[in-house]
This record gives C-alpha cells, structure tokens and sequence, in this order.
C-alpha cells in the first residue's frame, strides 16, 4: 500500500453500487434545477446545445461526452458543486430496472425525453415497454418535454402520465393539441425557419441546420427554454449559437490520394443515411468505399435489417464494401445485387487491419461506419495519410452558417460569388469550393490559373472567375472552362489573340476597372480605348466590377462613396457601348455589411465567409472556420539564469516550467510572435512563448499550469482564441494568418 499513502480504504460487497449510493447522496446535498435527459439519439446533442444556448445565463455542470450508464451518471453527479446552479445529466439503459437506480442518482427536476427508436430494442419485450422503462426517470419532475408526433410516444407518455400526473407536460409537435405547436418548417440553403405556435404566442426562428434530426434537436432545446422562461426576443440570438457537435463526422487526406470520412462514433440505420449523405456531396473522387461495421442492439432480426441496408446502398451506390462483424458478414448474400463491384467481409476489426496491406485504397472515398465496440479508429489511423500533430481543424458548418448570416442581409436577387483563392485562405480547396457549390453560390473567385485548375480536376462546376490569369500561358482558361479578369490592354490584347486562333466566340471574361485602390484595371481616362477595342473582340463581357479600398473603415466613407460613383459611372459607358447587360458588382464582405445599397448585381465574399468580420457589424454573427491545433512534445524543468531558444533570447528569471509545441514558423506561426509576445490557449489559460519561435518548434511558459503533461492539445486560434487576436499581437492582418499556415499542417474537415 506504499503508493497509497494517506489514502482512505472502504471495503464494499459491490462497487457499482457502493458508488452509485455515494453520487446519489453527494446529489442531495445541492438544491439546485437538474435537467435530465433521456432517448434513443440525440441525448448528447440535446444537452451540448442546452449548454451553449443557456452557458451565459447559468454556471453549468453536465456529463462529459455519453457518460450516461450505471457509471458514468454517478461519475456525472460527482462533479456537482456549490458553484453550479445548473445541472445537465444524461441518462442511457439498455434494459429492465435500470433507470429506477439512475433516478434516484439524478432525481431530475426537469425532465426530457428526446426521442423513440431502435436503439438497444433487444433489452425489452417492445417499445411501449421501453419507453415506460425510460419515463421512470421522471417520476419525480416537475416538467416533462418530448415530441408528440411520435404515436407511440405520446400514447405511452399520456398513459404514464395518469399514473404519475405530478410533472407537466411540454408535448412539442404538429398536433393542435401540443403545447409547442410546429406550424410550419421551412427548409432552404442548409437553413431552417420554424414556425411555432406557444401559448397564443406566435413565434418565428430560424436555425443554421436543416436535417430532420438537427430540426428536432433544436424544437426540444426550444421547449426547455421557453420552460425555463427565456424571453421569447432572446431565443433567435440564443439559437444561432448553436454548433454542431466537433468531430463527430471527419473528412481527412487518406493515403495514395484517398480521403477518408470517418463516422465512427455511431451505426444505426438513420446516422448510415446521414453518413452516406455526406458521402455522396464529395465529389473528389470517383471510386467510393463504405467500410461498416455490424448494426448491434437494433432489436431487429439481421436479416430485415441488412436487407434494408442492402435497398439503402441501391440508393446511394458505392464502389466497394467493407463489411466488419459477424452478423453482416453472414448476410453477405443480400448485397450480392445492384452496383456493387467488390464485397469483402471480415469477422473483426483486427481481421481487416491484417487484411489491409493486401488491399488497394487509392484514389476513391473511404467512409468508416462503425459502432464503438468495433474501434474503427485504429482503421482510421491506418488509412489516414500521418502528418505531424499540428493541424488545422475547418468547421464545413461554420462555413455554412457564414454564408447563410450573409445571404439573409442580401437582397434576394443578388448573387454571390465566393473567393476561395490562395487554398481559400489556407483552410483548403477543393473542399471549401465543394461547401459552397452545394450552398448554392453563383460563383467562385481564384487568383490564378492553376488554383483553378486544381478544382475542375477535382469535380467542381461552378463558374470560376480567374482574377491574375498570365497573359503568356492563357490556354487552359479554354480547356478548363474558366474565366479570366482583363485588366489591362496587354492582357485583353493576348486573350483575343488566342480566341482568334482558336475560333472562339462569345467566351465569358470580366473586366476591372480602377476606382482607387490603384492596383489593376483600367482607369477612367482608358474607357474611351477600352470600348473601341471591345467592338474588334471575340468574347462576352460576363462582369465589370471594381475593388474598395477602406469599405470597413468609418472614416473612409466618403472615399468609398466616391469610388462607387466613380465604378457606376464608367459601368454605365461600357454598358451603353457594349448594347448588352453584364453583372455589376463592387462589394466585399465589409461593404456587403456597411454599405447595403452597394450590392448591386452581386457581392464577393471573402474573409467573412472564413468567420472574420472586417466591418465588426452586429448585423452578421460569424463564426470562425479553423482551429489551429498542436501538442506539447516535452516539458522542461528550468532554473532562474537558464535560457531558451536561439540566440539565448528566452532569459529564465525565476524556477520556470516550458513546453515545446510541434510548431514552428515553417507551419505558418509568425516568427514575431516569440519572446512573449504571442500566446496560445492550453488548460483553460492564454500562456505566453518564451524565446524565439524555431523553425519547427515554438517553447511555451507553462508554469502556471499545475496538470501540464506532454502531449496535451493547445489551441494556436480557434474560438477560445480569435485569429484576429493572434494576428493582432503578430502586427498583421488575419487573411495574413490563415492564408500563411503551411500545406504540411494536415487539414480536418468535420460537420
């Protein structure tokens, strides 16, 4: 017992249940709102986002991750304290008896029920009898909340509820009946607006989501905020914070070309939809892989079950599958029809990762599918091209969620075009391009020829404005379909040059024209020569727009007004010479914001697509896109006199602890920003370098983190700590940042 020294030892018959009565007990001592929440999905989405919508109101303890079983509860309940006044618990059974012990562990005083499904069917005669199982939970409440438009649901709740008639009940649904009545759902752009009908008040939100899963979600947070008396001028602004959960659903760079999805954090039939959903809006490649793993405790028989599977991959065909377990492997036969070319099937996870060398993954799309038990995580390491463990994680629905805060400050007939140049800000290409070509942008912006390459190679069809296309190597704007910016004689002169030769008529261009920024296009005074060369051309003015200058800046009104008024007026010569109509655009992401009645034909977004806001303006809420991540390779013991980096620039002055991240200016981190002068975000805590920054390394001052361990997660920036901020303290800009991290940092893209 030499290791425990100090330690108390209490001898118990069972463990599991000693600690159970230990968190129920520890629970009695805090009188204080407890929300407890149960069903088959969504448990932990529902409270995250209770979390997120109600964290500025309330000091919130909640259950980390799904720890919502005989263990994790009492784990959950322990970290109650006197500071909390609010308490988030999820609660999880898969059979009889057990949510009677986890209610007197939570004794929640709010309850709710998320939804019914197939989830864990096998532990129960059916599911009325699951359902009543799971309402033990709230014998104690004082409120109820579920979805009403589940039949069995609301027939099983009403029946409980003459039994148990002491909570209330929030029925949310379609039904007149429902206390929270869905008038209407309205889905557009991945947005929702829901129409809703509360007590003789009707209620008009919207939400950046638009899956049935996420839409239901988003009604059951909406019954317990409006339960919890949150003033109905305050639920839009609460709604729109709501993120979706991080990595639950990865999109990575996989190895020979490859790219891998992986979704193994759940497998039931709805997430399988969703999953192959996602899959089939990448368009990177042709060949398409779905590795699954066997669909566990369904209730169903295996045969109805892979059968159905079998009629879901007719509808979403993939190239090849991968079936792990032994239930989907005995069912191999249901999938020997429809466009399947290969099907191989293996007992175990450990089966296929001895398998895998002899497999070809190349140039195709993985998706890993798997139930937890499986650990597809290690075929993910496997298959997933390794890169050093700094990364760039880009949030697909911030970007979304970006784009719509936009459109809904647009007039309706204004397009968009979308600029994804130097890799769209360093957060990745085609990608990026593929979001927003599946959110309906009308175009996307490159810098030059190559960049635009690179997307029509990988799949992607929107028009693509080439803003410095080389006058001596303009061929593949041809072969490639893009469309260059002419903004001097010389490059006009070299294009027509080539169409000619070609015997190209009516190809799309886009002229620029110089309003002040005095940095391309052609000036006032060259309009009168511009148009005579026009007349003699074999291409289609497709736009003509001009560049502000200072549109975020307030003190530079007038010179922003005076470039507009200077961009119509040269537009509208061209336009009366021209005989057709083009797109007129001029605004950026600041204007767009600042200067409405400048939107013209159409808007080019930029940084604010990215979550940065030049105008800093109340009217968008953005989010920022990446999260830049690293980890601590080694900590140091240091002593007063001792230095560090370089050139001895890190002067130690009293007893000091460092950490050394894998990062470094190659990865993109301003070498300004050593000596202290940048910081990172690590436990909780902004931290400051010390001495310089390394080409690969970057030293850290951790001294006043008493739980630092190597390998530990630091945030460079990302919401704990703004690019903007970073870039500040650098004395720069963040488009600098972004579009600086280096192409060796791995890039991970998660919805």
């Amino acid at each position: 017992m030499k290791d425990f020294q100090g330690a108390n030892f209490i001898l118990v018959k069972d463990s599991l249940k000693a600690l159970q009565a230990l968190a129920a007990f520890h629970r009695q001592q805090f009188d204080l709102p407890v929300i407890g929440i149960t069903g088959s999905n969504g448990k932990t989405i529902v409270k995250e986002w209770l979390n997120q919508l109600l964290e500025d109101r309330y000091q919130i303890v909640r259950s980390p991750r799904s720890y919502n079983s005989g263990i994790g509860v009492p784990l959950s309940i322990w970290q109650i304290s006197e500071e909390h006044d609010l308490a988030l618990i999820e609660a999880g059974i898969s059979q009889v008896g057990e949510m009677q012990v986890l209610e007197e562990i939570i004794k929640p005083t709010i309850g709710v029920f998320t939804n019914i499904g197939e989830a864990h069917d096998q532990g129960f005669e059916n599911t009325e009898d699951k359902i009543r199982e799971k309402l033990a939970l709230f014998v104690h409440s004082g409120v109820l909340i579920f979805p009403a438009d589940q039949k069995e649901l609301k027939k099983a709740v009403l029946a409980w509820h003459a039994l148990y008639p002491t909570p209330d009940l929030i029925s949310i649904g379609r039904q007149e009946d429902c206390t929270i009545r869905v008038k209407k759902i309205i889905k557009h752009s991945g947005q929702t607006v829901l129409h809703l009908l509360y007590r003789g008040e009707s209620i008009e939100l919207g939400i950046g989501f638009d899956n049935d899963a996420a839409i239901q979600n988003a009604l059951t947070c909406i019954g317990v905020m409006l339960w919890l008396r949150i003033p109905v001028s305050e639920l839009q602004g609460r709604m729109n914070r709501l993120n979706p959960l991080p990595l639950r659903m990865e999109l990575k760079t996989g190895i020979n070309h490859s790219s891998v999805i992986n979704d193994s954090y759940s497998a039931d039939i709805s997430s399988l939809k969703m999953a192959l959903n996602f899959l089939f809006q990448q368009k990177q490649h042709d060949k398409r892989t779905l590795i699954l793993s066997d669909i566990l405790e369904t209730g169903r028989k295996p045969a109805a079950l892979y059968k159905e599977i079998a009629g879901l991959l007719k509808k979403y065909p993939v190239d090849r599958l991968i079936g792990v377990g032994e239930q989907i492997s005995a069912s191999a036969p249901l999938f020997s029809e429809g466009e399947l070319k290969e099907r191989l099937f293996f007992g175990s996870t450990e089966a296929l990762l001895e398998a895998i060398p002899s497999l070809v993954f190349k140039d195709e799309t993985i998706l890993l599918k798997g139930a937890r038990i499986f650990g597809f995580e290690r075929i993910d390491q496997v298959l997933s091209l390794q890169v050093h463990e700094t990364l760039l994680e880009i949030n697909l629905e911030a970007m979304a969620h970006n784009l719509t805060q936009y459109q809904q400050i647009l007039r309706p007939s204004t397009k968009i075009m979308a600029m994804v140049k130097a890799f769209s800000y360093g957060t990745g290409g085609s990608e990026i391009a593929r979001l927003l070509e599946f959110h309906k942008v009308d175009y996307l912006a490159v810098a030059y020829i190559d960049e635009g390459i690179s997307l029509r190679k990988a799949g992607i069809r929107l028009p693509i404005l080439v803003m410095n296309a080389e006058e001596s190597a303009l061929s593949p704007l041809i072969e490639w379909q893009l469309e260059p910016v002419i903004f001097s004689f010389r490059g006009l002169t070299a294009m027509q040059k080539l169409l000619k030769q070609e015997a190209i008529l009516h190809f799309p261009v886009h002229i620029e024209l110089e309003t002040g920024m005095n940095r391309l296009g052609f000036a006032s005074a060259q309009i009168p020569e511009l148009i005579e060369q026009l007349k003699e051309t074999a291409f289609r003015v497709q736009s003509v727009f001009s560049h502000l200058a200072a549109s975020e800046e307030a003190q530079q009104d007038a010179f922003t007004q005076k470039q507009f008024e200077n961009y119509q007026s040269m537009a509208e010569r061209l336009q009366e010479s021209l005989g057709y109509a083009f797109t007129r655009h001029i605004s950026n992401s600041a204007a767009v914001v600042r200067n409405p009645d400048m939107q013209l034909d159409m808007v080019r977004l930029g940084i604010g697509l990215y979550g940065i806001d030049p105008a800093a303006s109340t009217l968008v809420e953005l989010k920022e896109v990446g999260t830049l991540k690293t980890t601590i390779a080694q900590i140091k013991e240091l002593g007063t006199g001792e230095t560090v980096g370089y050139n001895r620039r890190g002067v130690v002055e009293q007893p000091m602890k460092t950490g050394t991240l894998r990062l470094g200016y190659a990865d993109g981190y301003p070498i300004t920003l050593g000596n202290g002068v940048g910081k990172v975000w690590y436990k909780g805590k902004l931290v400051p370098t010390i001495g310089s920054i390394c080409m690969d390394m970057t030293m850290i001052d951790i001294t006043e983190v008493t739980d630092a361990k190597e390998g530990d997660e630091v945030i460079v920036f990302g919401s704990e700590l703004s690019v903007a901020k970073l870039a500040g303290w650098a004395g720069t800009i963040a488009y600098d940042i972004l579009a600086g991290i280096s192409q060796r940092v791995k890039r991970v893209y998660f919805e």
